[in-house]
């Protein structure tokens, strides 16, 4: 305490007070956009339950993409003074939210498909892919030439129209639809009464759940003409044994796959835990990278650092809109699980770790492009897989407790191993540099206890973070193909009978 004046211990109890306050701030600001986030989501999810992957990855793109629409909003506005920032993020959304609290919630057509909704994605998609690179190009032109405000301020204005376009088109479904244009298929029918019919049905479905109890696992390997010969003897067996008394039926406690899960039920299910495992390691390896991008690039010896982070917002944005179209595409045309292109995104982010361990020339635009990419196609998969693998009447709590795998992955990831891994090379680079230099300013510098910054150079800094995180992208790879295998039915069943009859 020796180096301390009496005037730094009575500003001590300010820090610690302002700095108490900004806590407190930063959890309600955190909290708050996660109730937004699973509003619309939710909301969105319920009304088009036959488009959930392009939903999802249009409502999550946009929100990876806030950021640089508010950077560009301000950029407009240039005060020097930046609790004008905090001011404008704090009460810009909230106004919006106010405003639209009203319209954003599951409507009377929820249950409703309409014969325009293949058109409406596809122009929201061509918004979504210009939006992307108009900002891309506004931000590589602000990087590299000093724009006057005049020019920004047009910029920013272009990007407001982007933004309002896809009003277009509910505005003209309202105006424009024509009567002959609203039959609707009916995707979640009204719950009814049950009747005798029903009770047979029950029935049925219960000696289903016995079959799959006493179904030998040899069945499945069968070809499919055999298997549905063997599974029919089964299941008339069953009945028979069932009407005799000879067989008591019993009733399965939980809902299946595909139903409607409380989180309770789901916690007990391994194919929640398999996507919580999978989403954890490697979208908490994604976010190690963009957590420590700027020291990455500077360890590469890039000095605009800020140029990958913009890049790297932009690629999240298409991962997010691409993940959430090729994922649709699998399970509409294909009848597959949907964890497949998750496999696929882990993948990829496995590679573009690979090239930031190596640190050849360009690796930071090709690892930014993959790790990009990949990170953000998990925030469009993941929760379309997850109502369809465990329902929609909870999805609000599944998703939002999948969510956690994001923050425990980054502290694990990036607050510890990538965090003391960097330090650790950056000791050795400094008492490396400590013996070779004999200057007398080291010497001042030991003698009065200077401590210099620590600083790591060179591809080495984080070469074993990256081939770590890229081994934890494998894993996540194995879990997801995993999960693919275990969901094949499920899928086949929910998706199955769509595609048989697109075909006929």
């Amino acid at each position: 305490m020796a180096g301390f004046g009496s005037s730094s211990l009575e500003e001590l109890p300010l820090c610690l007070y302002g700095l108490m306050q900004m806590c407190i701030l930063i959890f309600v600001g955190t909290n708050g956009e996660t109730y937004f986030n699973t509003v619309a989501l939710v909301s969105c999810v319920q009304n088009f339950p036959k488009s959930r992957g392009p939903v999802v990855g249009i409502l999550k793109g946009f929100a990876g993409l806030g950021g640089a629409i508010l950077t560009q909003i301000y950029a407009m506005i240039h005060s020097p003074d930046h609790a004008s920032l905090i001011f404008m993020v704090a009460v810009g959304p909230a106004m919006v939210v106010i405003a639209l609290m009203f319209i954003v919630r599951p409507v009377g057509g929820h249950r409703q498909v309409q014969p325009t909704d293949g058109r409406s994605f596809s122009f929201i998609y061509s918004v979504c892919l210009l939006l992307a690179a108009y900002l891309m190009g506004v931000m590589l032109v602000e990087d590299l030439v000093d724009l006057n405000r005049t020019v920004i301020t047009i910029f920013t204005i272009i990007l407001f129209i982007l933004l309002l376009i896809p009003i277009a088109i509910p505005v003209s479904l309202s105006f424009c639809l024509e009567p002959t244009a609203l039959e609707e298929e009916t995707l979640l029918p009204e719950p009814q009464k049950q009747e005798p019919d029903t009770l047979r049905q029950d029935s049925s479905e219960l000696i289903f759940s016995e079959l799959e109890d006493e179904k030998p696992k040899e069945v499945d390997l069968l070809p499919a003409s055999e298997r549905k010969k063997r599974i029919a003897q089964l299941q008339v067996k069953l009945f028979q044994a069932a009407a005799e008394g000879a067989v008591r039926v019993k009733r399965r406690r939980g809902p299946h796959r595909g139903e409607d899960f409380t989180l309770t039920q789901a916690l007990i299910k391994a194919d929640f835990w398999l996507i919580f495992f999978s989403l954890l390691l490697g979208s908490g390896s994604g976010l190690t990278v963009i957590d420590n991008l700027g020291q990455m690039s500077q360890s590469l010896g890039y000095d605009n650092t800020h140029m990958f982070v913009s890049m790297i917002s932009i690629w999240n944005f298409l991962g997010r809109i691409g993940g959430g179209y090729f994922s649709e595409v699998i399970v509409r045309e294909h009848a597959y699980p949907r964890p497949i292109a998750m496999a696929v995104a882990q993948l990829i982010m496995a590679v573009g770790h690979f090239f930031f361990a190596m640190g050849w020339p360009g690796a930071m635009h090709i690892g930014t492009l993959l790790i990009g990419l990949g990170y953000g196609a998990h925030w469009a998969i993941v929760p379309a897989a997850a109502s369809e693998l465990f329902g929609l009447k909870k999805f609000g709590t599944l998703y939002n407790f999948l969510t956690l795998a994001n923050p425990a992955g980054s502290l694990v990831f990036s607050g510890v191993i990538a965090s003391s891994i960097y330090d650790n090379e950056a000791e050795k680079q400094a008492h490396q540099r400590h013996h070779q230099q004999q200057d007398w300013g080291s010497v001042f510098s030991v003698m009065f206890g200077v401590d210099e910054p620590l600083k790591c150079e060179g591809a080495i800094c984080f070469f074993l973070t990256s081939i770590i995180m890229s081994g934890l992208c494998i894993i996540a790879f194995i879990l997801s193909l995993i999960l693919v295998y275990r969901t094949k039915i499920v899928y086949a069943h929910l998706y199955g009978k769509t595609s048989s009859a697109r075909l006929i």
